[in-house]
């Protein structure tokens, strides 16, 4: 899976894109004395490089190995997973009434469960993100208390108030993962 990630100095973005574009701005930011901070774009938990050596061992580290595709005989892997399942005797005694079985009656209602969640997760998930961005870079900042509360309540517009004296890169990140739409 590719990553894309987003780096700070500071309270400076010095750097965004997938790995192998930023860890070079992280490396001379780090040799200039700076903190530097890296965040997984999707739900900003830290991402941390091995900065050991020049810039070219460092992206050799970072290049994924490659991949052997072993084929044997048998059927080629679905990416099915056999998990237990614990029902109630009337959801089996359901479940073997569908069309297709008790599988293909599960996976349908799992569909329909995801999609039907998709956006309070959505708003869910871009919450959290944006609270773990903010306690890493800016839980010193004035505000952020504040920004914090706004944040939770769903008040776009006190969160950007709170943090009214913070640098831009850092509103504008918070910003984008507390509302991911």
């Amino acid at each position: 899976m590719t990553i894309h990630c987003t780096a700070f100095a500071g309270h400076r973005r010095i750097a965004s894109g997938a790995p192998h574009q930023v860890v070079g701005a992280v490396k001379a930011a780090t040799e200039a004395g700076e903190s530097v901070l890296v965040f997984d774009d999707l739900d900003a938990r830290p991402v941390e490089f091995d900065l050991r050596g020049d810039l070219n061992a460092i992206l050799t580290r970072l290049a994924p190995p490659p991949v052997e595709e072993k084929r044997g005989p048998g059927r080629p892997k679905l990416g099915v997973t056999a998990r237990e399942v614990t029902l109630l005797p009337r959801h089996w005694d359901w479940l073997a009434t569908q069309p297709g079985g008790a599988s293909v009656a599960l996976r349908k209602l799992v569909e329909t469960a995801l999609r039907d969640a998709e956006g309070p997760d959505r708003i869910r998930k871009g919450r959290e993100a944006a609270y773990r961005f903010m306690t890493a870079i800016a839980g010193d900042l004035a505000g952020y208390e504040d920004a914090v509360r706004a944040l939770f309540a769903g008040d776009a517009a006190g969160m950007d108030a709170a943090m009214s004296t913070w640098s831009q890169d850092v509103r504008a990140t918070a910003l984008a993962w507390a509302h991911p739409d």
